[in-house]
């Protein structure tokens, strides 16, 4: 599983979960690091990225638009 980290998590954990998970990254490393939601939602879905982070509205977002991309919410 491909992983996208949210600009509100650490860039930090691509480079500890880089054993479990290799071709992760975060929105900075990918030029996403001001961009809407939106915005990141699409990259993911094209990137075949699952998002991981605290924002409550990509877990809602996956509510009213469904999967792709599964949304790891880190409450």
């Amino acid at each position: 599983m491909k992983l996208l980290f949210d600009q509100n998590l650490s860039h930090r954990l691509v480079q500890a979960l880089q054993k479990e998970f290799p071709d992760s990254r975060h929105v900075r490393e990918v030029g996403l690091e001001e961009a809407t939601d939106v915005v990141v939602w699409q990259y993911a879905v094209q990137q075949g990225f699952a998002i991981v982070t605290k924002d409550a509205d990509f877990h809602q977002r996956s509510f009213l638009f469904g999967h792709p991309p599964k949304v790891i919410w880190v409450q």
